[in-house]
């Protein structure tokens, strides 16, 4: 049985998370992410068996600083989502367009 409290895996659950996503924002191809999602892991994994809670708090300290500072400053948005390269896009011109009428009409000036 754990000594941690739900709250606490949930926290830790959401840094794992974001430290995942962060390294998808550096790397867009799954290929190369996915050798990157398997650096992260094993780093959680290897602080797994920490039960000391000062010692933790250590460890969860430095990897929020560590994300803070390597956080990307233009972070990947899938195109469809708020912010996205194709949110909110202008509507394509409509079908309807007005008739096009000669700027000077020199048949009735009786210029022809």
């Amino acid at each position: 049985m754990s000594s941690f409290s739900a709250a606490h895996r949930l926290y830790v659950k959401s840094l794992y998370r974001r430290f995942l996503t962060n390294e998808l924002d550096w790397v867009v191809n799954r290929q190369e992410w996915r050798a990157r999602a398997m650096n992260v892991r094993a780093e959680f994994e290897r602080n797994r068996n920490v039960h000391d809670p000062r010692a933790l708090a250590v460890i969860l300290e430095k990897a929020e600083a560590y994300l803070a500072e390597h956080r990307h400053p233009d972070r990947y948005i899938p195109p469809s989502m708020p912010d996205g390269t194709k949110w909110e896009l202008p509507l394509p011109p409509s079908s309807y367009q007005p008739p096009i009428e000669p700027i000077f009409d020199h048949e009735a000036h009786g210029h022809h």
